[in-house]
This record gives structure tokens, sequence and C-alpha cells, in this order.
């Protein structure tokens, strides 16, 4: 008896700290959304999977041929690829085409959104031709927009292992096929029909938005590894990975391209001016995956938000003038109660998506951006940014003064900890008026699982990271997250969000990549398109019973239409502001999005879910810049449903 109470008070100590520990966690445990309060919320949603036409006949591929320096790396080389756009391609006055890369193919596609009319063309893939390639290109990436500004919709290639090419629209064209497009270098050079020897720049996300205030729309491009021969194969060296796992600034140069021109017709032209100094150097070779722009603080020039890999995360305040860019770094101040990877720019963490909506209906853009949130693996945590600005005026004084006022609440909000997050957008899926966050998952799929490894090198020194040489095996059949799923969060009635993707049938155990969205068949609810790596991609038709009312606005520039066969629908507005007041005095923003993200772009149209029980006329205030650079502003009152407008020197119904 006496040697028992002896080992009991031995043992005290460790008793009472594994006590101590299971008490904190009980009383330091977020809440969890009950199976009552998941169905009740998912009972408001409907979404049908349908299936995308991908051409056929092409060779398929599972893994990428990779520079022999990366060949014990090379599913993770080839972790990146799948993308997808929604947009209208064909001018029938919908967002129900597809632009997708594929990188089972390493080609891109263009096809009808399933079940919106998919009669009226065959889907096929760009052809480049005469411009110079060669076998270590692949495609990363498709952005739809006007870029010679003729009411058509064009579409921008980002490559790995070169430079970006656009695809015009032909005036002239008579339907939407391959040769409906014409290929046109953004950065001219190189000899047609030969062997591509330019620069091998590795793209991975990109902006559209009229960054200088001119009326016209610009581009931004930004790298990811160093100019490099990533993909090519017979090669060995030449190639480098990453500095630092937390601050490294060796990734590829970001440029912008400023528009100085363009024309129409059957051989139609866009020129741009490239602009390779706008950002400070450590800024400019950050390892992006996402850049999203869009202008917070109501002066009409977008603000931009770069998801850096290796490092800080940066957000840039937009000073520019026409013809001239100016960006100034927002950051938090250090503060003793909130982590350093919390606040912007500060950050650690592997930014791979962003997105912007007002999350908590106070009239303010907030932000969300997606991280690697595994449990076991690397557990960092999504960001969940809520504006703490009084306003505008006062965002915008912050800025000024290089300040970033949001609070990050995602641990509280329920949103911290998804996955291996990439792509995210932030949506309206049942018009209740409260804004849904779709976010994409998931790694490399395979039967291994790497992730003792990787936590090893992620606590590597840095002198070791950037040779390939010392990074741990990740190649065909190495598994890392890649059972993750599709995420849908959800706002619940207590304001905490819950991800409702398996009661939906969202959450298949695939990694996703790329999201789009966009109202494709005209119904009054957005439909939802997911890009796979190497899988599949999928279209998700919203078929949601007794929705909210919306607000769904088609701005175009009130320019002189274009002549010729192919329809010419409007040039998009892209970067116009809508804030829509509803009778109960609730504000909803919204605004035409040139294409942000990772690899997912959204229809360039404004969706604003109402909530039930709201019917009009609604307050609707517009801020937009014209063809000239003017910005304007005006006021209107508008029925709920789909609108069309011009926009010049006023607002005019089409």
């Amino acid at each position: 008896m006496t040697t028992t109470v002896g080992w009991l008070r031995r043992q005290l100590p460790g008793v009472l700290a594994v006590v101590l520990v299971v008490a904190a966690f009980t009383v330091a445990r977020l809440p969890t959304s009950s199976a009552a309060e998941l169905d009740r919320l998912a009972s408001g949603y409907r979404f049908v999977p349908m299936s995308v036409a991908i051409p056929s006949g092409f060779p398929q591929q599972e893994i990428r041929k990779v520079n022999q320096e990366y060949k014990n790396i090379d599913a993770w080389i080839s972790s990146v690829g799948a993308a997808i756009a929604l947009n209208d391609l064909d001018g029938d006055g919908l967002p129900n085409d597809l632009c997708l890369t594929d990188p089972r193919i390493d080609k891109v596609v263009v096809t009808p959104a399933p079940g919106a009319n998919t009669g009226r063309y065959t889907e096929f893939v760009l052809d480049p031709t005469p411009l110079p390639m060669n076998p270590h290109i692949a495609p990363m990436g498709c952005l739809p927009g006007d870029f010679n500004e003729d009411g058509r919709i064009d579409l921008m290639v980002y490559y790995w292992g070169r430079t970006p090419i656009l695809f015009l629209t032909r005036a002239d064209a008579t339907g939407l096929a391959a040769d409906t497009f014409v290929p046109t270098e953004l950065v001219p050079g190189g000899l047609p029909g030969t062997a591509y020897r330019g620069p091998q720049w590795n793209t991975n996300a990109v902006a559209y938005a009229d960054f200088d205030g001119d009326g016209h729309d610009d581009i931004l491009i930004t790298n990811y590894f160093p100019h490099s021969p990533v993909l090519n194969d017979k090669l060995d060296g030449g190639v480098e990975m990453n500095r630092s796992m937390s601050a490294a600034t060796n990734g590829g140069e970001d440029y912008f391209f400023l528009c100085e021109g363009a024309t129409s017709g059957s051989a139609p032209t866009a020129k741009f001016r490239m602009v390779e100094d706008a950002l400070p150097v450590e800024v400019s070779r950050g390892w992006e995956l996402s850049a999203a722009a869009n202008d917070l603080d109501g002066d009409g020039l977008p603000e931009l938000y770069l998801g850096n890999d290796f490092g800080p995360d940066r957000m840039l305040y937009n000073q520019s003038s026409p013809g001239r860019l100016r960006f100034s770094l927002i950051e938090d101040s250090r503060s003793p109660v909130v982590p350093k990877s919390k606040q912007v720019g500060l950050d650690s963490f592997k930014g791979m998506g962003v997105d912007f909506g007002d999350l908590n209906g106070d009239g303010m853009y907030d932000m969300f951006v997606s991280n690697i949130t595994t449990s076991w693996g690397i557990e960092e945590s999504n960001f969940h940014y809520l504006s703490a600005a009084a306003d505008r005026a006062d965002l915008r004084n912050r800025f000024a003064e290089g300040r970033a006022p949001f609070d990050e609440r995602s641990g509280e909000l329920g949103t911290a900890w998804s996955g291996w997050g990439w792509d995210v957008k932030i949506a309206d899926f049942n018009n209740s008026g409260e804004l849904a966050i779709a976010q994409a998952n998931g790694f490399v799929k395979g039967e291994v699982n790497r992730w003792p490894q990787l936590q090893e090198l992620a606590t590597a020194n840095d002198t070791l990271l950037d040779s390939p040489y010392w990074w741990p095996n990740v190649t065909k059949g190495d598994d890392l997250a890649g059972n993750q799923r599709l995420h849908l969060f959800a706002k619940t009635a207590t304001g905490r969000y819950a991800d409702i993707a398996g009661k939906l049938g969202l959450d298949v155990p695939v990694p996703t990549r790329g999201i789009a969205t966009g109202d494709v068949d005209g119904d009054g609810k957005l439909d939802l398109a997911v890009a796979r790596q190497w899988d599949q991609p999928v279209f998700y038709c919203n078929m949601t019973e007794d929705p909210g009312a919306f607000l769904g606005l088609v701005l175009t520039h009130d320019t002189a239409a274009d002549t010729g066969a192919f329809p010419a629908p409007g040039s998009p507005v892209i970067g116009a502001q809508v804030t829509v007041t509803t009778p109960d005095g609730r504000s909803h923003l919204g605004r035409v999005d040139g294409g942000g993200g990772h690899s997912g772009k959204r229809s360039q149209e404004v969706h604003i879910g109402l909530g039930k029980d709201v019917s009009g006329p609604l307050q609707v205030h517009l801020q937009w810049r014209d063809r000239s650079g003017e910005l304007r502003e005006q006021d209107l009152r508008l029925e709920p449903g789909r609108h069309e407008l011009r926009l010049g020197a006023q607002a005019k119904e089409k």
C-alpha cells in the first residue's frame, strides 16, 4: 500500500499536467456545427455535377517531363497547371463558355459549359501556330478579356517555358472555332514557325485591371520559378528552388503591361508596353501562386494582393497615374498579441489563392487567402481578413501611411483549416444575401505518404533549400494531401462558417486547383466550374430551389459597336464597382472582376444576392472609369433581376 501511494505521489505532477492540458483544450476548443445545423445550411443549396467535353485524340500523360535536376521531385513540379475560366466567348449574351488548361494533354481547350445549349459549337483546342513553340512549354492558365477593345472577348494563355500569347478574336469569324482566334505575342520577338528561344518565363498567376487609371485595361504577369528551363528534360541544371521557406526572393520577376493601342478586323492586333520596375525587387521576385486586384479604398485605382508560396504575401497600395505606375507596400505593425503570420505583409504562410468580398456586410471589402492548413502535416491557417477601417476615407488614409487595417479572424469564424488550399472564390450561390467561400484543396495524389519528409524539409536550414538535391523525393506514386477535397464554407446563424461541401456531394477526394463562377444559363443562380489536377474538370450546375432575389449586371463600355460577322456584345468595364442598398437598409458590394486568384477566373459580370422577400426598386450606386480615364459615379433605381448597362459619361440601359 505504501509503495502504491508513493508511486501515485511521484506521478501526480504528470497526471495534473495531463488534466490541465485536457481542460485547456476543452475550454479553448472552437465550437463545431451540429449535423442538424449542417443539414439546415445545405438544404439551401443544390448542385448537379456535369461532365465537361474535352477533345479526344491527344496523347495522355500522368506527370510532366522536367529538367533532370528536378527528376526526384517531378510530381511536385507537376502539381500545377489545371485552370478554368468562364466567360461569353461566342457573344450570345451569357457566360456559358469554358476556357481550361488540362495537364493530362497540356492543351488549352475551349468548350461549351454543360447544360447551356452545348450544340452551339464543338469543343476545340487553341492553336498557337504560327508562333514559335517547343516541346518544353506547358500552359498554366487562361485569362479572358477584351485585349483589343473591339467588344469581343479574347483569351490570353500563360505558360511555363515562354511568354504569354494573346488569342485575339477575328471580327470576320463566322462561329467559335480554333480559327476564330489570331495568336499574337504579348512580348514581341521570335520568328514565326521556328522553335521558341525567347525568355523562359514560368507564370502561375496574372491580374487584369486598369492599373494606371487611363481608361484602358492592363495586365500583370507574375512568375513563380526564376526564368529557367523547368520543363526541359534534355538538360540537367540551370534551375533552382526557393532559397528560404519563409523569405525567398529568388523567384521569377513580375511585369506589368500597359495598353498602348489595338486594331480589330480579320487581323486584329494589341500592343502593350512592358514595365519591369514598377515593384521593388524583393516584391517582384517573390514566388507568386496568386494575384488579385480590386479598388479597396474607392479612389478608382485597384490595389494589388500577391500571394507568395515561400515568403510574406504582399499588399500594394495603388498611387498610379496614366502611363506611370506607382505602388507602395502596405503592412501591419508588429503586435505583442497577434502572431506575425496573422498580419498582412508579415506572414510566412504559403499564399495559394486570394479573393475579395464583403464578408461581414459592413460595406467594406474583406479578403480570404488560402494557405497550407493540413493537420499532422503543415498546419498553418487560411487568412480571413476583415476590414477594420471606419470607412473608405479612413482606409485610404491608412493605406497612404503604409498601414493595413485588417483583422485576421479565421480561427473564431471556422475557416482557418481546410487542407492544402488553392484557388478561392467568394460568392452568393443561393442569393441569400450572405457570401459563401468556395476553396480548392489537395496537392499530389498517390499511395506513399510523404508528409514526414516534407515536415523535415520545412525545418531544414535555408542554405540547403535552393538545390533540388536536398529535397525529399516526390515523384509518381507519392502522396501529399492527395485525398483532400473541395470546400464550401457557408455562414451559420451564429456568424461562424461551416463546410457543407460533403452534404452537397462536392467533396470528391481529388486535388482541385481553379474555381470559376458565372450564371451560365441566365437563371439568376451562380454556377461553379472546377479544374482538377491530373483529373477531369467538373461543372456544377446550380439547381438551388427557392433562392433569394438577385441583381445581375452586365456592364460594358459605351463605345461604338465594332462591325463584323462575329458578335461584339461590348467590352466589360473591368473594375467597375457596384453598391446595392435594399429597402431594409442592407448594403451589398459587387465588382467587375478582371480575373484574379490562382487559376480560376470568374465571369466578368456582377452578381449580387439580395435575400428573400426583397423587391424593388433597389438603390444602386455605380462607380467606373470611362475610356477617357474619367472617374464616373451614378445612382440608379433598378428592379431585381438581370440588366445590361452601357457605361460612358453616364450609365444607360441597353
